[in-house]
């Protein structure tokens, strides 16, 4: 008996309400967010398992008495509550009376008024992607009309929507799975190149350490060969003085007294070149006084005078001695 015991003046009062608020409703609508996000990479898309429908109203607003029922809608309808939010809004205070008076026209006729603005309502959380949302209005709308035309297009969307959804986050996880295996390849390619790079370095160094292993064996050979060189230099220094000092100390059974001398003949190239020198000759001289030995000890320059020295001093005679006596001579060469 709502509207049926409101003058022509509520009736005309509640209908500017209403007319009030649902310009009010449309105007405030707040804009489409952003979609809700994609799955997070590597997690699967699945769509959550279905849970029970919630019923249209609200079991707190079903246990209100008609007449605070009918306050309550009015109040919604000041303050622009048509559908939302759920559990305080007048087309759920109306629904929750109608169920109490299913005859009265007036809450009949405010639903049927009311129902348009819920469905464009349930068609924007949709398109927010507020599932929930749109199937709590689907539900006020069928429970006010369970035949409404736009009934079975709405659920359609709502499940259409759902599934572009599901499809949305399968491709965006395909998506990310693909660029983790992208960055895990340019991970494994990079960390080869590190890897290729360190060992040309390390053959770098090794081949620098052979290198310098290397220089330093020829360095070390090179000074023992001088090192050698010296000590034989030394030795041969050494062995000529303690030869030098026996044949000085050596007691001789006579004097040598030369009975032949030849001169040396002088080597026609150093004779062209007017090349002069000097060659000390060592020479033992046997018992009949001829030279039983000889050898250079010293020539300057070398190897130019010293054939010739040899040879002059093998032809040397010298009268008969006791003992072999060995002994020095210079043999001098001047081109002049």
């Amino acid at each position: 008996m709502l509207f049926s015991t409101i003058s022509g003046k509520s009736r005309r009062v509640a209908s500017l309400l209403l007319i009030a608020a649902l310009a009010a409703c449309s105007k405030d609508e707040p804009a489409a967010e952003a979609p809700a996000p994609a799955a997070a990479a590597g997690q699967p898309a699945t769509t959550p398992a279905a849970e029970p429908p919630q019923p249209a109203v609200s079991a707190q607003v079903q246990a209100m008495s008609a007449d605070e029922l009918r306050q309550l809608a009015t109040n919604a309808l000041r303050e622009n509550r048509i559908y939302a939010p759920g559990g305080d809004n007048a087309m759920e205070y109306y629904l929750a009376l109608r169920d109490k008076l299913p005859n009265d026209p007036g809450v009949t006729s405010a639903l049927t008024d009311l129902m348009p603005y819920t469905l464009i309502a349930a068609e924007q959380s949709i398109a927010r992607e507020e599932f929930d949302e749109a199937q709590r209005l689907s539900a006020l709308i069928e429970k006010t009309d369970p035949a409404a035309p736009a009934l079975p297009r709405l659920k359609q969307s709502i499940a259409t929507a759902q599934q572009t959804v599901a499809q949305r986050a399968v491709a965006s996880e395909a998506l990310a799975e693909q660029q983790a295996r992208q960055q895990e390849q340019q991970r494994l390619a990079q960390q080869a190149e590190q890897q290729r790079a360190a060992e040309a370095q390390a053959a770098q160094q090794l081949a620098a350490q052979q290198e310098a292993a290397a220089r330093a064996e020829s360095e070390r050979q090179a000074a023992a060969q001088r090192e050698a060189q010296q000590r034989a230099a030394r030795e041969a220094a050494a062995r000529n003085t303690a030869t030098a000092a026996t044949t000085a100390a050596a007691p001789s059974a006579a004097t040598l007294r030369a009975v032949s001398t030849p001169a040396p003949r002088y080597p026609p190239d150093a004779l062209r070149s007017g090349t002069s020198g000097e060659v000390l000759v060592e020479l033992t001289v046997g018992t009949d006084g001829s030279v039983t030995a000889a050898r250079v000890v010293r020539a300057t320059p070398a190897r130019v005078f010293d054939r010739e020295a040899l040879n002059a001093v093998r032809r040397w005679k010298f009268e008969p001695v006791d003992a072999p006596i060995t002994t020095r001579r210079t043999i001098g060469f001047n081109p002049g």
